[in-house]
């Protein structure tokens, strides 16, 4: 029986956690089956994939649209490829509802990737139905988390696979030890990193800034780009955080500044599996979490691997650097611990976990 084609659909790639799984994942799957394209309007990002992964996109540049935009022309794109031919297999890691919609009408084999919890968008009533009914119809579903495959069954009645996120422990390693401009000053040194979103509100953390600049002697580097970014820094200087907190412009090789930093600090208010937290304790950095769901607490073992705060609660998150800072022997400890734990994720497990997934449907008729 000939294998079908594996078309990955990511309209746009922009660089945070979701893409580096994206990287991951179609490069190892381009070594095992014979043909893979993916769809995106991302052509900046093309040079990262597997020269046998077929890169679908437009003659023209559309990369500076927005992402609903660029949802549509590259839904389009698909549609294009499943008419010429319907022997195919459809990966989603993206505008997942409107890439099921448009298989089930095709009557292609789609299997999608979500990425985030469902905390995060299934609050309107009117979504949350269409969510429920539309998610049903794919043929399988992938989540990065248990927890995140539990809320799915409570939130949606839908049934998923959880399949951790691949963790490439070599290249971090490799890539953190490129040299950076870093201060040898004496002062702890906490590093946060996201996208400049109201998911991964940084304001949390600006705020319990505020509450210990009198109290410890610190710097806060936030690595990132988006939306946000004029809020943050109008944030820090109406109060008078120039000399504590700095914003640098997000970097495809953030590893250094990670592996030169103390703490490592997320406050996102909802996740699915925070790389960043993989990549800290990878680099021996020690984590404090917002306790959002999903993720931190799974990675961490519900604290056993790392301090938790309440999601928005500035005043627990000062409390915990605090903490942090007069208990280096127990951290040491939880840090210890975490590092341990980190086999969960392995690489070559979680992908072959991935192949065998797909590889189930590349050779099933519709």
């Amino acid at each position: 029986m000939n294998q079908k084609k594996l078309i990955i659909f990511m309209p746009s790639i922009e660089g945070g956690g979701v893409e580096k799984n994206l990287m991951i994942i179609a490069n190892y799957l381009s070594t095992r089956i014979k043909k893979v394209a993916i769809i995106s309007l991302s052509k900046k990002f093309k040079s990262k994939f597997n020269k046998k992964i077929n890169f679908i996109t437009t003659k023209i540049n559309f990369d500076y649209l927005n992402r609903k935009t660029k949802y549509l022309i590259s839904l389009f794109l698909l549609f294009r490829e499943l008419l010429g031919n319907k022997n195919k297999v459809v990966f989603s890691f993206q505008a997942n509802i409107y890439c099921i919609l448009l298989c089930k009408i095709l009557n292609v084999k789609v299997v999608v990737r979500s990425n985030s919890s469902p905390s995060g968008w299934s609050k309107n009533f009117i979504k949350k139905f269409v969510f429920k009914f539309v998610l049903n119809l794919a043929d399988k579903i992938v989540v990065n988390s248990f927890d995140f495959k539990k809320e799915m069954e409570q939130k949606f009645n839908v049934k998923s696979f959880c399949i951790y996120n691949p963790l490439d422990v070599h290249k971090i390693k490799k890539l953190s030890k490129k040299k950076v401009e870093i201060s040898n000053k004496k002062y702890l040194k906490i590093i946060n990193i996201g996208r400049f979103t109201d998911q991964k509100d940084h304001i949390t953390l600006l705020k319990a800034a505020l509450l210990l600049k009198d109290k410890l002697k610190f710097k806060i580097l936030i690595l990132g780009k988006g939306v946000n970014k004029d809020k943050i820094k109008n944030f820090i200087k109406s109060n008078k955080l120039e000399k504590i907190i700095f914003v640098k412009k997000f970097t495809s090789n953030p590893y250094p500044y990670l592996k030169s930093s103390d703490l490592m600090v997320l406050t996102s208010i909802y996740e699915g599996l925070p790389n960043v937290i993989l990549e800290a304790i990878t680099l021996n950095k020690f984590v404090i979490s917002s306790d959002c769901p999903t993720g931190p607490a799974e990675i961490l073992d519900k604290g056993k691997g790392g301090l938790l705060f309440k999601p928005k609660d500035y005043k627990d998150l000062a409390r915990k650097i605090i903490f942090y800072t007069k208990n280096k022997k127990t951290c040491k400890q939880m840090l210890k611990y975490s590092k341990s734990r980190l086999i969960r994720f392995d690489q070559n497990t979680n992908l072959k976990k991935y192949y065998d997934l797909v590889n189930t449907f590349l050779f099933n008729k519709n």
